[in-house]
Parts: structure tokens; sequence; C-alpha cells
């Protein structure tokens, strides 16, 4: 691990110069870099010639000297995990500059413990006679073998994060409906943490001193991406990036992410760019630090400036052309909707969050083959067709585009197009997932929704659906008698009457 001999040089030479003096040594035994810092710690320079990967760590281990005769310090430690070193040793100076104690530290696979590094006992450098390069293969052969256990077939392997400013909420209830927005992109995710805190850190979302901790979870694990609960600023991002070094997004971008995979029609596909758009456009920044503007100073102006505001200006003006045809796809939809109109029928619109069943509602209503997936967001374009009641009275019913808590701002202005196909409606069909734990949070959501979309004064009827899957038939009878609403399953026609009914004397 380190010999006597280099261990009196390091300490004889730090007692003399009053700091500490480090190397970071490869594992061929080669000092890669000396390092000079002050009495109370070093600077790491940067390690990016050093690559790390899921199952290996740096290839570099840190010796350092410590004036005071201290154990390894929490920085010591945060630089194991987030530099992902093979260890760090820290050798104690006595009073004569010569070698104390030697304390040493190394990362271990992931346990039931929760423990994310081994401290080794204290020992004299010349009482060292660990095998290093053995030791350090069958660590890593451990990391490895963990990791096998969990082996998914998904490309992005994913820690969900949330930081939860109030103390009465505990997060899970979000991170359930990440978790949910991660699956519909194909994500495997392996585990969930939030952190409580009087306010978000403006820098890093989570404290610091919890970015160690997810970094040797990652290692643990093998995950490569962290997925935020939160709207990330381009500033966070690169923070949490620099010192994670693992790929990070946030909400909105798992939510871009499944509005372009699910956007099938002309106007679907322009609503969803021109939100990836807006959202990429403060994010742009130069990918050589040499070239962004941010950087400032020598160098950072010429080319590279002219390259990034080229493409700011060509973002801008796709921009420009992708709200004039949504303009003119929306012109579209109004003389549709006056067609519709003149054709003297009601229309319905069934909105809901997502994935509540509003498609296979209106399959089953209609006799319809509107895609359905147990999947959020599995419909992002409108889709009407004529509902015959038993009475011969006849209906429009529209299906909308699903709700979600905290939708995106660009994604809110992208689809409003699209939303404004409900101000035509004569009767707002609300369907709730009665059988998830939120439902009542996911109802609000939808009717604030509503509300700022000045459609809070139409006629609404509340329809808990999923029925099949709620237990307890005394307190849905209940439920539906406090928020009058009526009790149905999508899967099960018999229980659509009642609805059909409460429905034709809307109507009447």
């Amino acid at each position: 691990m380190v010999t006597h001999d280099i261990a009196r040089q390091l300490t004889e030479i730090s007692h003399d110069i009053n700091r500490q003096v480090g190397l970071l040594v490869s594992r061929r035994g080669e000092v890669v870099y000396v390092i000079v810092g002050s009495y109370r710690g070093i600077l790491i320079p940067s390690l990016d010639a050093f690559p790390a990967a899921s199952t290996r760590f740096r290839g570099l281990r840190l010796i350092h000297t410590h004036l005071s005769g201290e154990d390894l310090s929490t920085d010591d430690l945060m630089d194991l995990a987030l530099l992902k070193l093979d260890l760090v040793c820290a050798i104690a100076t006595d009073e004569n500059g010569l070698p104390a104690l030697a304390y040493t530290a190394h990362l271990v696979p992931e346990n039931p413990d929760g423990q994310y590094w081994l401290k080794l006992p204290p020992q004299r450098p010349s009482e060292m006679d660990l095998d290093f390069l053995a030791f350090i293969q069958a660590l890593e052969g451990e990391f490895a073998g963990k990791q096998k256990t969990r082996k998914v077939g998904a490309l992005d392997r994913a820690i969900l994060v949330r930081t939860e400013t109030n103390s009465r909420v505990d997060g899970e209830a979000s991170l359930d409906e990440l978790r949910e927005l991660a699956r519909t992109c194909g994500v495997a995710v392996f585990d969930a943490v939030v952190q409580h805190r009087l306010q978000i850190d403006p820098k890093y979302v989570l404290g610091k001193g919890k970015l160690p901790e997810l970094a040797i979870k990652a290692l643990q694990m093998d995950a490569n991406l962290l997925i935020f609960d939160h709207e990330l600023s381009p500033a966070q991002v690169r923070s949490i990036s620099d010192v994670m070094e693992m790929r990070v997004v946030d909400r909105t971008q798992v939510i871009l992410d499944i509005f372009a995979r699910r956007a099938h029609s002309r106007e679907g596909k322009l609503q969803v760019e021109l939100a990836q758009l807006k959202y990429l456009l403060p994010r742009l920044v130069g990918k050589n630090p040499a070239l962004s503007r941010i950087t400032g100073g020598i160098g950072a102006r010429g080319p590279g400036e002219t390259k990034l505001e080229m493409d700011r200006r060509r973002i801008r003006e796709r921009i420009h052309r992708l709200e004039k045809e949504i303009q003119a796809v929306a012109q579209a939809r109004d003389q549709r909707r006056a067609k519709r109109g003149k054709a003297g029928l009601p229309i319905i619109s069934i909105v809901g969050y997502t994935n509540a069943g509003k498609s296979t509602l209106l399959n089953v209503l209609t006799k319809g083959t509107a895609f359905t997936e147990d999947l959020l967001f599995a419909t992002l374009d409108p889709k009407s067709s004529r509902l015959r009641f038993p009475k011969d009275r006849e209906a429009i019913i529209t299906d909308t585009v699903g709700f979600i808590r905290d939708l995106p701002p660009d994604l809110f202005t992208a689809f409003r197009a699209t939303l404004d196909e409900l101000k035509e409606a004569d009767i707002l069909l609300h369907l709730i997932d009665i059988s998830g734990p939120h439902f009542e949070m996911q109802m609000e959501a939808v009717e604030k929704i509503l509300q700022d979309l000045n459609m809070d004064k139409k006629p609404l009827l509340r329809v808990f659906n999923k029925i099949d899957r709620f237990p307890d038939s005394d307190l849905l009878v209940t439920l539906c008698q406090r928020y009058n609403a009526v009790a149905i399953s999508a899967l099960q026609p018999a229980t659509l009457p009642g609805l059909l009914e409460k429905l034709e004397s809307y109507i009447q």
C-alpha cells in the first residue's frame, strides 16, 4: 500500500513546510501526482485522464499526511467516494516529523448494513504488508458479483432523488409517481432517496454531504443515472454532474421523453418538439469549457462563442416556426369543432390524471380501438367518437391527454391548443383511479388545472374507475356520496349503465 521509506519522506517534508503533502499512486506503483496542500487539507486535481467504470475504481490510491495526528477526515471520505479512489490513507506525523499511525479506508460493496466504506485498523507504515494489487482486484470482483445479482436489460439504471422541505410530507407519493414515469421511459429504478431539509440547496438541491452517499450507492448498485423529482436549473445540473460524474436529469426531462415517444400525430409531434426546444434553449452551453461563454476570460471568445450563438439563434427560429405551425393546426381544429357544433350534438370530454383509464373507457363506450396500455401518458393525441345512449340519444365523446401534478410550464403551453378542445365541451367527465393510494391528490391536481384553464364552471361528473381493484365496498359507497361520484370499472361493462344514465340526465 505504501512503503516505510515513502511514508517517512512524506512526513518529513510535511513537517518541514507545515503543510499536508499527498501522492496519487497508480496500481503499477507510479506516482501520478504530488500534491502540496495547506495545514488543514489538500486539493486533488482533475482526474479526467483516469476514468472510473461502474465495476471498476479509478485505479489510483491517495496517500497523504495529517499534521495533527488525527484520523481520516470527512473530506478524505468524500474524496474516496466521489472520486471512486481505490483507497485513501492518511499518515499521521509526530512531533519529530516521523510517521506515526496510518489510517486507511476503502469502499465496500452493497450490504445489508448499508455500510459505504470500511476503515482498516490503524497501523504503522512499517507494519503494512498487504498485497495491494491482489486486494483491490478481489474488492472489484466483489462489487461486480453484487451487481450481477440485480443485472437488468435496461440501458438506463437510475436512482431517484427528492428533497422534501415540508416536514409533514414524506415525499414517497411523489417518488412513486416518478418511479412510474421512469418505468414508462424504460428506465430500471434501483433505489429512491428522500432528504428532508429546511430548504432546497441552491447549488446541489441535496446537501453536499449527501452526494458522497449517492455516489457510493450508485457504484454499489451499478446505477448510471440520477433522476431528480424537481425541475433543475442548468447550473444545478452542471454542479451535480461535476461532483457525481454521472448523468443527471430532472422530472421535466423524463416527461418530455415520454411525450416524444408517445406523439404520433403531426400536431402532437409539433407540440413535443416545441416543449423540448424551450427546455433546451436556456441549457445550451458549449461542450468544451474553452468554448463556453460562461467561463469568460482568454480563449472564451471567437469561433466557439459564434458557434454557440448560431445554435441558439437556430433554436429560436425553429421555436418561432413551430409556434406558427401549431397556431395553424389550432385553427384547423377550431374549424372541426365548429362543424361538430353545427351538428347539434352535445360534447362530453373525458379528463383525468394520466393512466386513470380514459382511453379504455372511450373504447368500451364507443366500441373504439384507441391505444391503451398500463403506462403514463399512453394517449397524447385527442380522439373523438360518437356515443349512442340506450334511449337513442347521441353525443360526441372526446379523450384528452392525461394531466399530471406540477405539469412543466413549457409542456402546458405547448399543449394549450390540445387542451382548448375542452372549451367546447358541454360536460366534463372527470375519471379518477380510485384504486391508487393518492387518488384525492390526483383529483385535486386535475381540478386545479381545469381551474387554471377557466373551465371550472362547466358541469363536471366525477367517475371513480377501477373499482375491481378496490376491495372495501362500504368505503366506496361513502366516497361516492362524499364526492357525488359514480363508481365503475371500465373493464367490466356491467358497471357502466349507471354512468350512462347519469350522463344522459346531465345532457337532458
